[in-house]
């Protein structure tokens, strides 16, 4: 099959993301994970606009082995001198200059002709061509300049010694079929004297589908950006071409050097350095890419997986694929779940659970682990309900004394009270040893949170004494006061069937 170069321009492109500025030691960290990541060309920055990224680019070069090393350029005689100081101690290195050839551009822009246009970027390719072995050539704004004259100077360019040629949708305005014609008339034009390379813009979300639509009809090349960052809508991102070359490699018959179990851990790298995060519905590396919550699909991946997943989570770098345990979740996987979680439950106790956790997940976004094993041990060896709490009220604040209307079942017997005390849990508690004429003693009070988020299941352990017995009551529930009353009930139960035996 066709082998795909792989161009980052992370540290390059990317950077030019607002926000997404990083030191020397950062891009240093980026690029030998890339090259653990397998890709072909490293643009490591572009050396004339700073010295920082002049430092970022020279210390690349000398410290990271394994790509080539590129350093990118205006058509300027200062700024090729500029990128080969940089990039001169790297083993294999490249210069990618640029020019506009846009009518839009060199009116408005860089207020030339075409004539003098050309003249630059032949003069320049010439030039970089003297200092190094490797010379790559955009025409900037490639997507919206006539194509007699495009052509033209592509086939300039590359008589005048560029390796590669790459085709830049700058502003991300083509279409699949468009640019896809487009890279097929270049290729027509110049058969195999030159790669030609894409870099493609995501304003209207169609950056990786104009880099397919190239690659299919002739490119060598994708330039491209780890999470898709880059300038306003950012670029082709890296993981999806990638995965889409693997995914249907019987389809596009081309494959890259990457090697994708390193790509989960590549895009959490750079989300850590920059802050970017990435939208959890992001294809491949996004946090819901391998998660499910319906239920019918959670029911066909635990028979085959095959049923609703096209790429293997292990293959980007995951451990397994996340079955989301939500209100859309079934039986099957709630099961599974308890089952890894390392619990036998019998039938009647699964549907108990299962119950409880069915009201959970409508009061609660996201559930965890923890919420499940705590809904579990309310299950586990349970013991007969003597008192059961049927409802609470409770009324509290700063002008007015707590107050607990309670309701309990007391042996199927419904008996309510009202309580007064110095704050809701305290006025609960009240009411509890009012209606069940207990004389216990609270001995201990904990609550914590079992997960983050303001919907956490909250839990709370009380040890009670009473007669000389002590009883430790468990509860959990989204709302810290039905908590802490299940808590203090369970107690009360334990300490009831202690007394029964």
């Amino acid at each position: 099959m066709r082998k795909i170069k792989i161009f980052d321009t992370t540290l390059r492109d990317g950077e030019q993301s607002p926000g997404a500025s990083m030191n020397v030691e950062e891009k240093i960290q980026i690029a030998r994970q890339l090259v653990r990541l397998g890709v072909d060309v490293i643009e490591a920055g572009f050396p004339i606009a700073s010295p920082g990224d002049f430092d970022a680019v020279r210390r690349i070069a000398g410290e990271v082995q394994g790509a080539v090393i590129a350093g990118l350029a205006r058509a300027k005689e200062e700024d090729i001198k500029r990128a080969w100081e940089a990039i001169k101690e790297a083993p294999k290195r490249r210069i990618h200059t640029f020019h506009s050839t846009s009518d839009i551009h060199l009116k408005y822009q860089f207020r030339v002709s075409r004539e003098e246009a050309l003249r630059r970027s032949v003069e320049m390719v010439k030039f970089a061509g003297s200092l190094v072995d490797d010379v790559e050539f955009s025409p900037m704004d490639a997507t919206r300049t006539e194509v007699p004259y495009l052509l033209e100077v592509v086939e300039a360019v590359i008589n005048a010694g560029a390796s590669t040629v790459n085709i830049p949708d700058t502003v991300g305005y083509t279409t699949p079929d468009e640019f896809g014609s487009l890279i097929r008339t270049i290729k027509e034009r110049i058969g195999n004297s030159a790669v030609i390379s894409v870099h493609c813009h995501n304003d209207l979300g169609l950056a990786v589908a104009n880099s397919l639509a190239a690659i299919l009809n002739g490119a060598g090349q994708v330039e491209c950006t780890i999470n898709g960052i880059g300038e306003r809508a950012g670029n082709c991102s890296m993981e999806e071409v990638v995965m889409n070359l693997v995914t249907r490699k019987d389809f596009y018959k081309a494959r890259t050097g990457i090697r994708t179990k390193e790509i989960m851990k590549t895009s959490r790298l750079l989300t850590r350095i920059t802050g970017i995060q990435v939208q959890p519905n992001k294809a491949v590396v996004g946090a819901n890419a391998f998660a499910h919550e319906s239920g019918i699909h959670q029911d066909g991946l635990l028979k085959e997986k095959m049923t609703y997943e096209i790429m293997r989570p292990e293959d980007v770098g995951l451990k397994r694929t996340e079955l989301v345990l939500g209100k859309h979740s079934g039986r099957h996987a709630f099961r599974t779940r308890i089952k890894e979680l390392g619990y036998e439950l019998g039938h009647e106790e699964i549907e108990a659970a299962f119950e409880k956790f069915k009201r959970l997940a409508d009061q609660k976004k996201d559930i965890f682990d923890e919420d499940i094993e705590a809904l579990i041990s309310e299950e586990v060896g349970k013991i007969p309900e003597v008192y059961g709490i049927v409802d609470i009220s409770i009324t509290a604040g700063t002008s007015v004394r707590p107050t607990a209307a309670l309701k309990l079942n007391i042996r199927g017997k419904v008996v309510d009270s009202v309580e007064h005390g110095d704050g809701p849990v305290d006025a609960v508690y009240r009411a509890i040893a009012a209606v069940t004429k207990t004389k216990s003693t609270l001995q201990k009070f904990e609550v914590k949170s079992i997960t983050g988020g303001t919907d956490a299941l909250g839990e709370v352990l009380v040890s009670l004494e009473e007669g000389g017995k002590k009883a430790r009551g468990q509860g959990a529930d989204t709302d810290i006061i039905v908590a802490a009353a299940k808590a203090y009930v369970n107690a009360l139960n334990k300490l009831a069937a202690r007394k029964t035996r």
